[in-house]
């Protein structure tokens, strides 16, 4: 069975484009040429991801994933043509999976719904069943024993250590903000100007690898982020 993407954009160029190439790799395509149509094509047809411009008429992406996500977890990749990392937060916010900049490549474009379908299907996330590990590149976080593995490598956390790398290695490619990583560390309130944060995230760094931001890299002025 093929999956079903949805392409809601309202340049007809995009859209003629993503169809073409999506289509050729064996998936059935919707479009929609603004927010209200795309929203009434997700309550019609079963759409297994959906490819959102942000900039549509009538009602605009991030208000049509802010509307999906009440009622579904499919893939969400967002298309813009801003760039900037508060552009790319703001969508990762509201829960998108994933992030393209115009103009794009096609055969990238391709590459990423693949990826983003294989995430999620493949690996089962769209069936409401205990999930037991957390994987992102070579890192292998196990829930229950508490261990992190990077390769065949074990590597042991403490506990607040662990709290964060569960935190990060959900929601790879999503800045988290100091507070945020605090709280989901320490389980407590953040304090201002507490540099527990950073020093915890060097120990980390310096235990999954010799180059601190392989994994986990610094976004000036926001925070951090699980690199894909």
């Amino acid at each position: 069975m093929s999956y079903k993407i949805l392409i809601a954009d309202d340049e007809a160029e995009i859209r003629d484009l993503l169809h073409l190439y999506l289509e050729n790799s064996g998936y059935d395509v919707f479009e929609a040429q603004d927010g209200l149509e795309a929203l009434a094509i997700l309550e019609k047809e079963h759409v297994d991801l959906a490819i959102l411009d942000v900039m549509m008429p009538g009602m605009n992406g991030l208000r049509v994933l802010k509307k999906l996500r009440e009622t579904s977890n499919i893939p969400v990749m967002v298309l813009s043509a801003k760039d900037t990392d508060a552009d790319k937060i703001l969508g990762l916010d509201l829960g998108a999976d994933d992030y393209l900049t115009k103009p794009f490549n096609p055969l990238e474009a391709v590459a990423r719904v693949n990826s983003n379908i294989r995430r999620f299907y493949s690996l089962g996330a769209n069936h409401e069943e205990v999930v037991h590990q957390l994987a992102v590149k070579d890192l292998v976080l196990d829930l229950e024993s508490c261990i992190l593995y990077r390769g065949e490598e074990q590597i042991e956390l403490s506990s607040v250590e662990f709290r964060i790398m569960k935190l990060f290695m959900e929601r790879p490619g999503r800045v988290f903000t100091k507070e945020q990583i605090f709280q989901a560390g320490w389980e407590e309130s953040y304090l201002e100007d507490d540099n527990n944060v950073m020093v915890c995230i060097s120990k980390l760094r310096s235990k999954l690898s010799q180059d601190g931001s392989e994994y986990i890299k610094t976004i000036r002025g926001l925070g951090y982020r699980m690199e894909k």
